[in-house]
């Protein structure tokens, strides 16, 4: 089937991070106002006041267009759905935005590698949305496998150079 017949498109992408802990990941995010310190395209990330739950205000700044355009800043307001310290998973849903994004689900999952006690372990970024209007499955999937990568390098940087290495 084509992605542009889905009904709903889901995804996931999944990234390992050698010589971390599930433990020391977990903690990143967990701090729902903080995911512009770990995705590379998001300028900001804060908290709203809402009667409605836990919600953030993401946004970034798109540059000018070659045509000589305006640069442009896309946006999305998100509500916590689900916090799962023990299982380290959380769950999150966009609301109101610019990007044409009618309904998004994710979840975000920092598990143990596969190893066992050795040092090591993985972030799963999972979705479920209806298509968005201009954009293809594949095209979506790759900015979400893209953006996860991206999340990894600064999570191994910023992990490395506060603690000098990765096994304590």
């Amino acid at each position: 089937m084509a992605a542009q017949q889905m009904s709903k498109w889901e995804g996931k992408a999944i990234v390992n991070l050698k010589g971390l802990k599930a433990e020391q990941v977990w903690p990143l995010f967990e701090d729902f106002f903080n995911f512009h310190k770990w995705l590379p395209t998001i300028d900001t990330c804060y908290q709203v006041n809402d009667k409605d739950g836990v919600i953030r205000y993401c946004a970034c700044t798109m540059p000018p267009s070659s045509d000589g355009g305006e640069a442009t800043i896309k946006w999305c307001h998100e509500r916590l759905l689900m916090v799962d310290k023990i299982e380290r998973c959380l769950s999150y849903e966009a609301l109101d935005n610019n990007m044409r994004i009618t309904s998004y689900v994710a979840k975000f999952k920092v598990l143990p590698s596969d190893g066992g006690h050795e040092y090591g372990c993985q972030i799963e970024w999972s979705f479920v949305a209806d298509p968005v209007d201009g954009l293809t499955f594949e095209c979506f999937l790759g900015y979400v496998d893209f953006s996860l990568q991206g999340m990894a390098e600064k999570i191994e940087k910023s992990l490395e150079s506060s603690s000098g290495d990765f096994a304590s």
